[in-house]
Parts: structure tokens; sequence; C-alpha cells
């Protein structure tokens, strides 16, 4: 799956995202966000040829989804597998916190 290029503000409920099967990156953020679009470029070089699907959901105050994984900071990247959050990384500045949070994919097919 490609990456989002935006952010969308008809975010899905949290009872949809618990019954998504199989690995999902939700990115929590908005498109006039400095450090979000700092992170762009970084997330699209690891997800370059990735099958995972990427949500990228706008959030901010009295955003229930948000609210509901607390959510303090943008962009926030959230891993989950079937409902059950893996790992996130909060404002990265490079690819590497980034490819380590998809490093628990390999861990979670492998264990």
């Amino acid at each position: 799956m490609a990456m989002n290029e935006t952010y969308t503000a008809s975010a899905p409920s949290r009872d949809e995202i618990d019954a998504l099967d199989g690995f999902t990156l939700i990115e929590f953020g908005t498109d006039w966000c400095g450090h979000c679009r700092a992170a762009q470029a970084p997330l699209a070089s690891v997800l370059a040829g990735k099958q995972l699907r990427h949500l990228k959901i706008e959030d901010g105050p009295g955003r229930p989804l948000g609210r509901s994984f607390r959510v303090k900071l943008w962009p926030t990247l959230i891993l989950m597998r079937n409902g059950e959050e893996l790992g996130r990384v909060v404002r990265p500045t490079s690819a590497q916190p980034i490819e380590a949070l998809l490093r628990n994919i390999e861990g979670a097919t492998n264990g």
C-alpha cells in the first residue's frame, strides 16, 4: 500500500481500528504542523515498497480517536496488529526511529 499524503478529518472509530486485521500504522497529526511536515520524507522513505496499511488521521482537541490513544504531540505514529498496539514513535526526525518501530512487525510475525 502506498503512503497516504494528507491527513483525513473523517477518522474511523476506535472500535473500527481495533477490528482491523493485520498490521496498521496510524499517523496522528495535521497538515499545518511543522513537525508533521518534517517527518514526511523519512516516513515516505521507510514506507516505500512496504505492504502496510497506513492511516493518516487529523488530530486535535476534541478528536476522540487521538484521545483514545492518549496522543499528546504530533506526529505520533502507532503500529497496531489486530487491535493491539505494538509500539509508537513521537516526533520522528529521521528514518531510524520509524525503522525501529516497524521492526516490531518482524518480531510479531516471528514470535
